[in-house]
């Protein structure tokens, strides 16, 4: 087995390939790495693949174009340590039977993880009672809280993140809504769920969750109509991409107390310090930090490395990542 690993060098590749790892893989066969501190230009990569039947890429590398894959024709499988391929094997990919892999898995698993945990901390207004306490000694008389037990959550896409997140809401006795063109009235109830239109869980749902991918059909899908549905006492939680939400009209209808939100991404990264959304008291704002936690990074690597000699025969394996889930991926 010839691999190639493109991840550069550095603290980035070492969280997920650790030294114990790195000798796993180059007791693999013979095994060549990305020596650059940087990831590797599309020129660099056709270059450097030469007879690797498989590239081990992370976030940022160069996309496999018909260049590349024309320089790597014993490549058949691609094994990226990041979430989304989107960006990094397209049609072409696809088109030469070469087997994509991704943590996305294992990645979605610590996003629900992170979205159980601010829909939580919101509801349970944690941080502004922790605030309070640092602050002023004790709660105050007027204090009020929320649980999620029993609410009605709403799903907005039904990806990999918002599977297990309905996973985790059903020990919660929560009644699951789902919004998302791609799955059957049968497949919601397999997660104890039912399909609803946009407007039905804006309007009704105690929580709001999103889970669409960034792509051009969902820029702005949540509009100023649909959060102005929300009602007063309802949350909407973003763990998925800032931009499928205008975050203007979002922050104008925060300041007004509209509802409360539970943000993870912005429309612009790092959020600045100029944004309408800082210094609001309904408003949990979170650096982009839902996931995957840092220690999920090392068993994605081995997870991955798990699955490789079943991909190499041929076999299917449960990182798989097809091509029509591909296309719905963020890019």
């Amino acid at each position: 087995m010839n691999i190639y690993v493109a991840m550069p060098c550095g603290a980035v590749r070492d969280s997920f390939i650790p030294a114990a790892v790195r000798e796993r893989i180059e007791a693999m066969g013979g095994t060549r790495w990305n020596s650059l501190e940087r990831n590797l230009t599309e020129d660099e990569l056709a270059c450097e693949l030469g007879d690797a039947q498989v590239c081990v890429t992370g976030w940022g590398s160069a996309p496999f174009t018909e260049k590349v894959l024309g320089a790597a024709p014993a490549l058949r499988v691609i094994a990226h340590t990041g979430g989304s391929v989107a960006a990094l094997a397209g049609e072409a990919v696809y088109d030469r039977n070469i087997r994509v892999m991704s943590g996305n898995e294992l990645y979605a698993q610590s996003v629900a993880e992170g979205t159980i945990g601010y829909i939580l901390a919101s509801l349970r207004r944690i941080p502004q009672f922790a605030g309070q306490l640092q602050r002023e000694g004790w709660s105050r008389p007027d204090w009020t809280n929320e649980g999620l037990i029993g609410q009605r959550v709403g799903l907005v896409g039904f990806g990999a993140v918002a599977r297990y997140t309905a996973k985790l809401l059903r020990a919660f006795d929560a009644e699951i809504m789902i919004w998302a063109d791609h799955v059957t009235p049968e497949e919601a109830a397999r997660y104890g769920a039912r399909k609803a239109s946009l407007e039905e869980i804006f309007e009704t749902c105690k929580v709001v969750s999103l889970h669409l991918a960034r792509t051009p059909e969902t820029y702005h899908i949540i509009d100023e109509r649909l959060l102005s549905l929300l009602r007063p006492d309802s949350l909407l939680v973003n763990t998925a991409r800032g931009a499928i939400v205008d975050e203007a009209a979002m922050a104008r209808l925060l300041r007004e107390g509209r509802f409360r939100a539970a943000l993870d991404v912005y429309e612009q990264e790092p959020l600045p310090m100029s944004s309408p959304l800082r210094g609001l008291e309904n408003a949990l704002l979170i650096p982009h930090m839902g996931g995957p936690t840092m220690d999920r990074r090392l068993f994605v690597t081995q997870a991955l490395l798990d699955a490789l000699p079943a991909a190499l025969r041929g076999e299917e394996t449960w990182l798989d990542i097809s091509r029509e889930a591909m296309r719905r991926m963020t890019r």
